[in-house]
């Protein structure tokens, strides 16, 4: 059984991942474990730290800026995950701010599960169209 004071720590080490996700800080990696396990919608489950770089590599190739609204988050911790329910947002290379009114919202949710404080799994739940240009998609007028 964890202890609040460990759930507590990870959480925290989320918030650390968020922050340095945001800064582009590449000491991001010293927070995962050699054999993290990575999901992400349209790049699949991965493994290894590498396959993070990747991942980083890939998606700021269609970004220009990522912003985590961390203080806003619900964090709910059992055992060894975190869940994080949360909002972020963003510039697109094409210059379109996101979310964008009406059309998406910036929602996603992370699961974050500890090999002792190293994260080994981490899948995030989010629509990749962040500006919302899939119409084709949309279920209402």
């Amino acid at each position: 059984m964890t202890s609040a004071n460990d759930s507590n720590e990870l959480i925290d080490i989320t918030k650390l991942y968020f922050g340095k996700a945001d800064a582009g800080d590449p000491s991001i990696l010293e927070l995962f474990s050699d054999d993290v396990q990575l999901f992400f919608p349209k790049f699949g489950t991965r493994t290894g730290k590498e396959q993070v770089v990747a991942f980083v590599q890939g998606l700021m190739s269609k970004l220009d800026s990522l912003k985590h609204d961390v203080d806003t988050y619900n964090y709910i911790a059992s055992g060894r995950i975190v869940v994080v329910e949360g909002t972020e947002s963003g510039v697109a290379k094409n210059g379109e701010h996101w979310p964008v009114a009406g059309r998406s919202e910036g929602r996603f949710c992370n699961v974050f599960e500890f090999t002792g404080t190293l994260i080994s799994r981490l899948h995030i739940y989010v629509d990749p169209d962040f500006s919302g240009q899939d119409d084709a998609r949309f279920y209402w007028g």
